[in-house]
This record gives structure tokens, C-alpha cells and sequence, in this order.
């Protein structure tokens, strides 16, 4: 065997001598930075000896003596002129030269370094050296060139060394620098030499500053060489320079233009000492960009960082235009690279940045692709810098599963599909969800005249806040309080609605989670951290004493006293009354419950039957500060009790089709369309619904009908339009199918898609309760009768995806937004809720060519974007009432995620996407004529906060614009006997004189364009009508109305508490959770569990009834109890599901008290014993002889009752405020 040496051409002396001067890296840098010092200390050595030489006249070899010199002695005689004309050459001044002995050993040494160095590169390179002699004039002033070269090999062995990248500017603009240094030294030395010959010699101080002033103007003539051979060497220097300097500049000029292409550097030392976020995306919108940089810079502690651009594309113009603004060319730094190589990573120093936004690109038709892509850059960063925060945008659901990791993560289609599906149940939460994700001074539309546009201007710049309790000026003084007691009374004195908090000790894996509107079980404590909406922080907010409209009211009054938790008393002293529509009748009571140990005790009390409640002035139950241990058990005990009762009443809806006729359960789905999806309690069908039958219009076996109106559903229709089935639809589904609803609300869902979706999507919607789908597009009209428009409460567009102009981005909604106008054109009743890419597209939606108050509010967008407002489109129709949405404006939620972390888990709470154990939920009301008597928003507030216990956030207002005119429209209807067809008019707006000298005109237009529209109307419905014959289905249902406006809608989040309700008002609430967390997640083999509730063993022993299960795993055995009618108002009986809150139990008492307790079920637990004789008196209501038996007794389980009894006549007449039934727990 034998052994084989490699490499052994390296084991010569000469190449061992390469290896360590010439290829090891470090060596050779140490080398040619010791050379480059020589060269300059030779440049330094030739500087002193010029300042020390003598005089030039005495210039001879070494050991000669001197000759004669007078010839050039009389030449200094003579004037600068004189010479000029006969100049005489003192050659020996410039061959000789006079060294000191010091001066020469000096340079001897580093001569004979210098001479070493050229033998050692002469024997490793084979080339050729020369050796000075003393006395002979050298030009050592040359080694400045050397000096020059050996830098730039330093620099060269330097980025070697240190294994970094070499910017190519920095080194051009070195080189450069050098060469023009080197210029200049050059020329100074040689003219300062070379005038020592001549008639006036040159200091250096005196030479630089004549080849400075030569190079660069013509000169002044004060310092002029005087002899041919200085005269002839600043002529080469000159050509010299034009030669060499015009070429470094030319590359330079080249490489900045690259470099400008390619942007810039964050050096390393910047990083160090500042801090900043790198922004990672394909291309580089400037809408996108801008909307990032408005929204991060809006926070104050931000305003010191740095933004970082990494994108593989390069600017647009626009975008470079942006970058040129002083307002970001001194933060934001744009880098042209890829996340895919670490080269670029580290320009961008990712190792140092606080945060990496990964952000998905709008402009790819596939966005499945583009998820692909965000994936990547993902895992690169994750890769290169994994201390790094990561906030991540995609596209798909069914991706989030690569990018767990990532600190935050915003899924687009998770969201804009859930915000979809809540904008159908109360409409205008898009505009509310999009206006709390911006940040807003609530500036926007002050300086209009109408007051809708202040209004909705001011309460925009609404956000959420939070804070620490015990830090807290507006909450800190409700801790021991409920969570109810401390929002109420918070907004009540300083406008602020707190709804949501974090408690401090949650038990494992809850520690971030949220709790929305935890209802008044919930104390407050120090360490919890209260959410808020309020128009800025609590501490940027000054706090003054004023006086507010709410505190005169006096059950507002009533609640500056109340009782102490330690005495465990709660009086209850304001009046109740309200109207059918919130759950009450109008009859005026007060209850006070008071708990003591001692016993029962009871009085009766007799209530004329002449009185009348006309003249009294309503007023509301104050809102108890807590709720004491053993009422929460009594509660606990009850509703064990009575759910599964409730839970067996049957609906009322028809089923028609034998597949309708599975019964419906609540459980939590048993397929997911994509990994991650949250466990959320729905309704179910107990089994599963075959897949023909899904199809809206397939006759199958089970179901012979061909369109939605033969279904003859009870409620009306959701049309969901999109180009494919994405798996986000799933999140479409869950909202419109949440357990808090009722059986009988269910609207049905029909998906008009354009291409066949997947079986495994359909395997995922086959256990959802009235969800169907059919083939079909919106721009086809008899696809739009089949799926049932006619009989639509809503009608939702999701933009295309694949019918996207590539073109322009503007264009990309272009057969979105014409397919929509078409929609209106042939049914302008229907609510459509349309999804664009491109917000600014937002104002052709509903698009009236000669709607003047549109073209006004054009204008008044155009003005708030001159002023500088981030949100000009606020004031759009559409948008603001909710009509159309676009998904870009999510992009902020991600962005405030770096300031406020917890914003992602409390819009996914909000909307439905999560739920957690013992948080809230979204929902509304509708203030009804009825209801009026409440008069205002901090009325509402209390009267929530006193009896469901909801929370309101917001209102969505819908103002009537018809004009009190009778145009010749609406005469034409009352000619064609249209009476039952609504009045709509052109609204010109409120800003527009109606007396003005060409009215006469105005209205002969106006008469023509009606007559004209009437036309067009006519044929439109005619067309409707005839496809309608066609496909055998009834004409009656259409509903022709003129496309005219006649009213506009708007959101007010948060408003004050003197605010005035008005009839219409749609009420966005928070209600508590309706259902235990324990019995939901724990015995329902969910992946979350949970151990708040503490007295579920109890109220499961004391509960007798049987539980009976259900043959569906899915179902719950404690299913809650099912309204046989949609809930009409606050107060009304809704579904609930698992133990009710506590508050929300007194209620339903109290409810059935007020409404004479007419019929009740009753089982094991509960007997009610009833002694009523309800009179009605006027309007329906109970009279004063409501109640004019015994006393109501209600006893639990046989230890724990409750007795009321109503008040006596004589303190009927004494009180004119109230009235009183006064009651004992024990």
C-alpha cells in the first residue's frame, strides 16, 4: 500500500514564501498595510526635507565644492520681468540637493526596506529593482502612487479577511479621492522642485495653493513659474489630470447610478446605534408603502426608528418620488436585494432590526403563489436571524401552517371573510373595524357645515387602548368592582368604553387571552390590563372637570351611591320601563334585593287600578357595582336546571326538503378545511347532509327542487359570489352559524361560484345547517334569480381573482365593480357588500352619474387629502355604510401589532374567527319607536349595562336625504298606482341652496332625467320579469324602486353619552358570553380547556333532571334554550347556550316579573307558584292592577327562594319616582 502525499508543489520555499506574502489573507493584509505606512512616512520624509532646505544657489554634488554662482546671483538682481525675458536655468538646483545626515539615514532605512520588499517581489515575480544614490535628486514625492495601489490592495485583502461584500461605490469614490490627492501632491512637489531653479522659489504652502487655483480656474497670475521646465511639467500634470480624473468620475457616475438602483446600505454602525424594521416584499406598491409608513410613524415611540425597504424589484417612479420627500428620505432606506441570500440580509443588517415584516404582494393573480413566496422569505429570515420578531402577511389559510412561528400572523381571507359575514348581521362593521385599525385624530370632516360629517369625523378616530389597571386614572378607582359596573360608569365620566380585559392569573395556555365583555362576574383587580376604545390614550389625555349631560338624569344621579360589596347589599332604585322591543312592557317598577341570613320576609302591598304611567318620566335600573356568592350560586343552580329544557322546544321553521329534516344540534365541526382552524361552538346538522343535496339546483333524490325561491325558506337569503371556493369561505360559514344565535334566525347561505369546488370543501360544509352552492356568476341574470336575489337580505361580491387586469393595477376591479353596477341596475333593493382590491376604486360602487351630492362629497375627499388625512375615502357613501370593503385595509391590523400586540387577538375574538372561555362576542340591536323613551346614548349605556349586561360600542345611523318635494317621478307613480313603492328622490345635500336664480331649469333637468330613468326602469324590469316567466318562477317578489338615494347610513364608534338616539339606530354591541367555558371546552373533548367556572360540580349535583344525550357525538347535552322568534330588541328571549351569565339570570327574572310571569315551564327543580290577574291598560301595557294577588314566590332546589311582592297603594301615591318591590334571597 502506498501512501500518497498531496499538495506537495507547496512545500518549496518560494511557494511557502507566496502562501504567507501573497494568498494567506491575513498575512498579506499585515504586509501591505506595513507597506502602505512606509510609503507615506517617504512622502513625509521628502515634505520635511523641502521645509528645512537651504538655499538652492549653493546646490552641489556631495563632496564637490562650489563653483561660481554669481551668474545666478545677478539673475535674482533681477525684476520678475527682467528674467522672464532671459531666463537663466540653475540646473544644479534641480540634480542636487543637501540632505542631512539624520534626514539621510532615515531615508537610507527605508530604502533598503523598500529594496528588500522589490527583491522579495522580484524573486516571487521575477521582476527587476533600482537603487538611489545619495546626493542624486529622486522623486520619493512618486510614492504617493504606490502609497495609492497599496491601498487599494488593503482594501482589497481587507473585505477578504473579514469575509464581507465590497461596495463598489465606497471603493470608486476611494479611488477617486486618491487619485485626485495624489494628483495634487504630485504637482506641488514637482512644481516646488522644479522652481528652485528658477528666478522665485516656491514654499509648499506656496505651490499648493497655485496648482490648487491652476486646477481649478485659469489662474490669477500672482505665483507663476518662471523657468521652461516647471512651466512644462504643470502642462503634463494638466493633461494628466484630464486624462485620469474625467475616467474615475465616468465609473464613479456609473456606479452610483447602479448603486442608486440597487439602494442603499444599513451600515453596521448605524445599527448599533439606532434602531430599525426591515420591510420585505416582491414589489413595492406605493399605496402599500405608504399606508406602512403612516400607520407606524402615527405612534409617538416610533418616530426615532428607521424603515428598511428589501425588495428584489426596482422603484417605480412614484415610489422613488416618495423616497424624495424629506419627510422619509431621512428614515426610510430602500435596499434592492432578496430575503433568499444572506448577502442581502446583511445589508439590511436583519441580525440588529427590532422587527421583519414580511409582507404578501396584491398585484399576483395567484395568490397562492405569492404565499409560496412570503413562505420563503419567512424562513429565510427565520434562517438568518432567528431573535428577530417576525410579522407575517399571507393569503391563504391553509399557509398559516408554515409560518407558525412567527410572532404575528395576519391571514387575509381569515379575516375579510369573517368581517364579510358580521357585515350581514349588522351592517357597517367593516366601516367600524377598518376606522378602529387606523390611527386618527378624529380631525376629518370638522370644517364641514353638515353635522353628519362632524359627527362621524370626530368619533373615527376612536381606537383601542389598553392599559394597566392599578397605572389607570380612568379605571384604577373601580378596582373590587365588576367589569360592568367599571365600563358604564368609565364612559359615563370620561367617555371611554372599556370593553375588554386580560386578567393577570388565567389558568395555562390562556395567559394572552383576551376577554371581551366578561360581563359583571368578572372583579376587576389591579394587575388586570383593561381594553379600551377612546380617541387617544389615557396618557396623552388631560383630565377636567366639567359638568355632563348624563349625570342629569336622575337615575344617572341614583348612581353616584353605591352600596358596599362587605355589607352584601344591592338596591336597585330606578324605575324600569320600556317596550316590547327590548323584552319589557311599560309598566314602572323597582326592585330592590337585599341579602341577609336572617329569613324571609314578605309584605303586600295593593296598586290602584286608576293610576296611569303617562305622566311619569322613565327611568332605568342603576348598574350594581358587584354581585355577591350567593346570588351567583342561586344563578348557577337555576340554570342547570332549566337548559335542557329549554333546549328540546322545536322551531317553527318549515323544512320542505327531506334533508332539511335533520334536526340540528350545537357542537364544534367535525371536518376542518385547513390546519389551524379554532375550535368555535356552532350550529350542526346532527348528520352529515349528502353532497347532491348541497347543490342549490340539482334534483336529486332527496330533493326535486331547481331554484331558491322553491325552498320556501322563512328568512331570507346570504348570496355569496366568488370565483372558486376558497377554504376561507369557511370563516364565512362560522359567524353566520354561531351557537348565540337562534334555530330560527338562520338566514340560508347559497355560494355562487364559478367553478366546480373540490369535494374536500364540500366534505367541510356538509354539516352546516341551510349552506348550499351553485355554478354561476353574478353577470349572469338568470344565475342571480336561481340563487334566489329576490328573496336576499344581502348579497356578498368577493373581488376576482383571476379576471384581474395585468395591465394596470388600478384596473384590477374593473369587472368587479361593472358586474356589481349591473346587479344594481336590476335590483337597486338589494344590499350588496362588495370586496375590492384597490380602496380608491371604492367611489364608482352604486355609481349615479348625476348624483350631486356623490360629486360634492368627491370634493370634500379631495380637500381631507390635502389636509393630510390617511383616510380621505372615509366619507364615500359606500364605505361608509358599509357596502363595500377592501381587504388592503387589514394591512394596518398587522402594522399596530408591532405598538399594540394584543390587536390581532381582539379583532379575531371581535369578529368570531376565536373564541375563548368566558369572552364575548359582537352583535346589535335596533332602537325601534318603541324604544325612543331612552332618549340618549348614555341612557342606552346604563340601561344595557343594568339589565343584558352588553356593552355598546358603536351606532349605525341611517339618515333620511328624500326631498319634501313631489317630483315628477313620484307623480307618475301615483298614476300608475305605486302607491306601496317608497318616495326616493335625488338628494342634492344639505351644503346646496335650493333658491337660486336657475331652479327653473334645475327642475326641468331634474323632470327629464326622471322621466328618462323611468324609462330605463321600465325596460329593466321588464327584462326581470320576462327571465323570471322563464325560469317558473313568481314575478311578485320583484321589487322594481328607483335607483335614486334617498337615505345614507354612517357609523359613530363611541360616541358621548348626551348623544341622541334615534329611531333606526343600529346598536353594535359586546354581549357577555352566554355559555360556561368549562362545560363547552372541557366536556366537549375540545382542544382548549379552561377551570374558571367554579361551580360546575355544584350545579351539576344539584341538578335532578336527567341530561339526556344525544346519538350525535357533536351535539351538546346542554344545549340552551331556543327563542321561537327572532329577538326583537334588548331584552328579548335569545338563544343561550350553557350557564348563563349571572346578570343576564336576573334579567329573564325580573323580564318575567315585569310581563306577569303569563306562562312558564317548570321542572324537578323549580315549582312557580303564580297568583296574576294581568289587566292591560293602555298601549297594551300592564296597568297599575298588574299584580293583585299574594306574593310571588320562586323556590330552588328546595333550601333557596325568592319572594316578591308588590308594592301598597299608599307608597304608589307617595312615590312620584319610582315604585317597589322589594324582595328577599335566602
Amino acid at each position: 500500500r502506498v501512501r500518497v502525499e498531496y499538495y506537495v508543489n507547496e512545500n518549496t520555499f518560494k511557494e511557502r514564501l507566496q502562501l504567507y506574502f501573497i494568498r494567506n489573507q491575513r498575512s498579506s493584509l499585515r504586509i501591505r498595510i506595513f507597506n502602505l505606512l512606509i510609503k507615506l512616512l517617504t512622502c513625509l520624509l521628502y515634505v520635511g526635507r523641502v521645509i528645512f532646505d537651504n538655499d538652492p544657489t549653493q546646490a552641489t554634488c556631495y563632496g564637490c565644492e562650489v563653483g561660481n554662482k554669481s551668474e545666478y546671483l545677478a539673475a535674482y538682481e533681477k525684476t520678475p520681468q527682467q528674467f522672464m525675458d532671459n531666463p537663466i536655468i540653475h540646473w544644479e538646483a534641480i540634480w542636487w540637493i543637501e540632505r542631512p545626515t539624520a534626514l539621510w539615514v532615515i531615508e537610507v532605512i527605508f530604502a533598503l526596506i523598500s529594496l528588500v520588499e522589490a527583491l522579495l517581489v522580484a524573486y516571487l515575480s521575477y521582476k527587476m529593482f533600482y537603487s538611489p544614490l545619495r546626493h542624486l535628486f529622486i522623486p520619493v514625492f512618486l510614492n504617493c502612487w504606490l502609497a495609492k495601489r497599496a491601498l487599494e490592495n488593503m482594501f482589497n485583502d481587507l473585505h477578504r479577511a473579514m469575509q464581507r461584500s465590497q461596495s463598489a461605490l465606497s471603493q470608486q469614490l476611494m479611488v477617486l479621492s486618491a487619485t485626485l490627492l495624489c494628483l495634487v501632491f504630485t504637482s506641488v512637489c514637482g512644481v516646488q522642485h522644479f522652481q528652485r531653479a528658477g528666478h522665485r522659489h516656491f514654499n509648499l504652502f506656496q505651490s499648493c495653493y497655485f496648482v490648487v487655483v491652476t486646477f481649478s480656474t485659469v489662474g490669477y497670475g500672482d505665483y507663476v513659474p518662471d523657468i521652461w521646465p516647471s512651466q512644462l511639467y504643470m502642462v503634463v500634470m494638466i493633461c494628466v489630470a484630464l486624462i485620469v480624473l474625467p475616467t474615475q468620475f465616468e465609473q464613479l457616475a456609473f456606479t452610483w447610478m447602479e448603486r442608486k438602483k440597487l439602494g442603499g446600505t444599513y451600515s453596521s454602525h448605524r445599527a448599533q446605534s439606532e434602531r430599525h424594521v426591515v420591510v420585505c416584499s416582491t414589489s413595492l406598491h406605493a399605496d402599500t408603502i405608504m399606508d406602512f409608513l403612516n400607520e407606524f410613524y402615527a405612534h409617538p415611540l416610533l418616530q426615532d426608528y428607521y424603515v428598511v425597504l428589501l425588495s428584489p424589484i426596482e422603484l417605480d417612479t412614484t415610489m422613488r418620488m416618495i423616497l424624495q420627500v424629506p419627510m422619509w428620505a431621512q428614515r426610510v432606506i430602500y435596499i434592492q436585494g432578496s430575503c433568499l441570500k444572506d448577502a442581502d440580509l446583511a445589508r439590511a443588517r436583519m441580525n440588529d432590526a427590532e422587527a421583519c415584516f414580511v409582507l404578501a404582494a396584491r398585484n399576483y393573480c395567484d395568490k397562492t403563489a405569492a404565499d409560496e413566496h412570503t413562505i420563503l422569505r419567512s424562513w429565510a429570515v427565520k434562517d438568518f436571524a432567528p431573535e428577530v420578531p417576525q410579522y407575517v402577511q399571507i393569503f391563504r389559510p391553509e399557509n398559516k401552517l408554515h409560518v407558525k412561528f412567527a410572532q404575528h400572523v395576519v391571514c387575509e381571507d381569515e379575516f375579510k371573510y369573517a368581517l364579510l359575514a358580521n357585515n350581514c348581521l349588522a351592517p357597517g362593521t367593516s366601516t367600524l373595524v377598518t376606522l378602529l385599525l387606523h390611527t386618527s385624530r378624529g380631525q376629518e370632516g370638522q370644517v364641514s357645515d353638515e353635522e353628519w360629517h362632524r359627527l362621524y369625523g370626530k368619533c373615527s378616530g376612536n381606537e383601542i387602548y389598553h392599559i394597566l389597571l392599578a397605572e389607570s386614572r380612568f379605571f384604577g378607582e373601580y378596582d373590587g368592582k365588576s367589569f360592568t359596573y367599571a365600563s358604564f360608569h368609565s364612559h359615563r365620566k370620561y367617555g371611554v368604553a372599556l370593553v375588554g380585559v386580560r386578567p393577570a392569573e388565567l389558568p395555562e395556555f390562556y395567559e394572552e387571552t383576551i376577554l371581551l365583555n366578561p360581563g359583571p362576574r368578572h372583579i376587576m383587580k389591579k394587575t388586570d390590563i383593561c381594553f379600551y376604545m377612546s380617541i387617544t390614550k389615557e396618557e396623552n389625555s388631560a383630565f377636567v372637570a366639567t359638568p355632563t349631560a348624563c349625570s342629569s338624569d336622575p337615575s344617572a344621579q341614583m348612581q353616584q351611591q353605591p352600596t358596599s360589596s362587605s355589607t352584601q347589599q344591592t338596591n336597585l332604585e330606578a324605575g324600569v320601563t320600556s317596550t316590547p322591543s327590548l323584552g319589557f312592557k311599560s309598566k314602572e317598577t323597582v326592585l330592590t334585593t337585599t341579602t341577609t341570613t336572617s329569613g324571609i320576609t314578605s309584605a303586600r302591598h295593593i296598586i290602584p287600578t286608576s293610576r296611569t304611567q303617562t305622566s311619569r318620566r322613565p327611568s332605568i335600573l342603576p348598574v350594581p357595582d358587584m354581585f355577591s356568592g350567593s346570588t351567583i350560586n342561586l344563578v348557577a343552580g337555576h340554570q342547570a336546571a332549566t337548559e335542557d329544557s329549554e333546549d328540546e322546544i322545536e322551531d317553527d321553521v318549515p323544512w320542505p326538503a327531506p334533508t332539511e329534516k335533520i334536526s340540528i344540534v350545537k357542537g364544534f365541526p367535525p371536518v376542518s378545511p385547513y390546519i389551524g382552524v379554532s375550535p368555535t361552538l356552532c350550529y350542526l346538522l346532527k348528520e352529515k347532509k349528502p353532497l347532491c343535496c348541497l347543490q342549490l339546483t340539482q334534483v336529486c333524490e332527496h330533493s326535486s327542487h331547481r331554484s331558491a325561491k322553491e325552498y320556501n325558506w322563512s328568512n331570507k337569503v346570504i348570496i355569496l359570489a366568488a370565483d372558486y371556493a376558497s377554504t376561507g369561505i369557511y370563516n364565512f360559514v362560522i359567524p353566520l352559524r354561531a351557537h348565540f344565535r337562534t334555530k330560527s334566525s338562520l338566514n340560508p347561505i347559497v355560494l355562487l361560484l364559478e367553478r366546480k369546488p373540490d369535494v374536500a370543501f364540500l366534505d367541510s360544509i356538509s354539516y352546516f345547517p341551510f349552506v348550499y352552492w351553485m355554478l354561476g356568476t353574478i353577470d349572469c341574470l338568470d344565475d342571480l334569480i336561481k340563487a334566489g336575489i329576490i328573496l336576499a337580505e344581502n348579497v356578498v361580491v368577493v373581488n376576482k381573482e383571476f379576471s384581474n387586469s395585468a395591465e394596470e393595477d388600478t384596473l384590477s376591479d374593473c369587472n368587479t365593480i361593472v358586474s356589481v353596477q349591473t346587479m344594481f341596475k336590476f335590483f337597486p333593493s338589494i344590499k350588496t357588500i362588495t370586496e375590492l382590491s384597490q380602496s380608491s376604486n371604492m367611489r364608482f360602487m352604486q355609481f349615479r352619474a348625476h348624483d350631486k351630492y356623490a360629486l360634492h362629497l368627491s370634493r370634500m375627499e379631495k380637500a381631507e387629502k390635502e389636509r393630510g388625512s390617511h383616510i380621505s375615502y372615509m366619507f364615500r357613501l359606500p364605505f361608509a355604510a358599509g357596502s363595500v370593503f377592501s381587504a388592503s385595509m387589514l394591512d394596518t391590523l398587522l402594522y399596530q401589532a408591532f405598538v399594540k400586540d394584543y390587536v390581532i387577538t381582539f379583532v379575531r375574538l371581535l369578529l368570531g374567527i376565536d373564541q375563548a372561555p368566558g369572552s364575548g362576542f359582537l352583535s346589535s340591536m335596533k332602537i325601534t319607536k318603541e324604544d325612543m323613551w331612552i332618549r340618549t346614548y348614555g341612557r342606552l349605556y346604563q340601561k344595557l349595562c343594568s339589565t343584558t349586561c352588553e356593552i355598546p360600542i358603536g351606532i349605525y345611523r341611517t339618515q333620511d336625504t328624500s326631498n319634501s318635494e313631489t317630483t315628477s317621478e313620484d307623480m307618475a307613480r301615483e298614476d300608475t298606482g305605486c302607491a306601496d313603492i317608497p318616495r326616493r328622490g335625488n338628494y342634492e345635500g344639505p351644503v346646496h341652496s335650493r333658491q337660486h336664480p336657475g331652479r327653473v331649469s334645475l327642475l326641468t333637468d331634474e323632470a327629464r332625467d326622471n322621466h328618462t330613468q323611468l324609462i330605463e326602469r321600465a325596460e329593466i324590469a321588464s327584462l326581470v320579469r320576462s327571465r323570471m316567466d322563464s325560469l317558473g318562477i313568481d314575478t311578485l317578489d320583484y321589487d322594481d324602486v328607483s335607483e335614486k338615494r334617498s337615505s345614507l347610513s354612517y357609523v359613530i364608534i363611541n360616541p358621548s353619552c348626551d348623544l341622541k338616539l334615534e329611531e333606526g339606530d343600529i346598536i353594535y354591541l359586546i354581549r357577555p358570553s352566554p355559555f360556561s367555558a368549562q362545560k363547552t371546552f372541557e366536556r366537549h373533548n375540545s382542544r382548549r380547556r379552561s377551570h374558571i367556572n367554579i361551580c360546575e360540580e355544584r350545579r351539576r349535583r344539584n341538578s335532578t333532571k336527567p341530561m339526556p344525550q344525544k346519538a350525535n357525538s357533536l351535539s351538546l347535552p346542554d344545549s340552551p334554550d331556543i327563542s321561537l322568534g327572532p329577538p326583537s330588541g334588548l331584552g328579548a328571549n335569545r338563544g343561550r347556550s350553557h350557564s348563563l351569565r349571572v346578570d343576564d339570570i336576573l334579567m329573564r327574572r325580573s323580564s318575567s316579573l315585569r310581563q306577569g310571569l303569563i306562562a312558564r315551564n317548570t321542572s324537578s327543580v323549580e315549582e312557580v307558584s303564580l297568583n296574576l290577574e294581568p289587566s292591560v291598560g293602555i298601549g297594551g301595557s300592564f296597568g297599575g292592577a298588574g299584580f293583585r294577588g299574594g306574593s310571588i314566590k320562586i323556590p330552588l332546589n328546595g333550601s333557596i327562594g325568592l319572594e316578591v311582592t308588590p308594592p301598597a297603594d299608599q307608597q304608589c301615591s307617595d312615590s312620584e319616582e319610582s315604585l317597589d318591590f322589594r324582595g328577599t334571597i335566602v
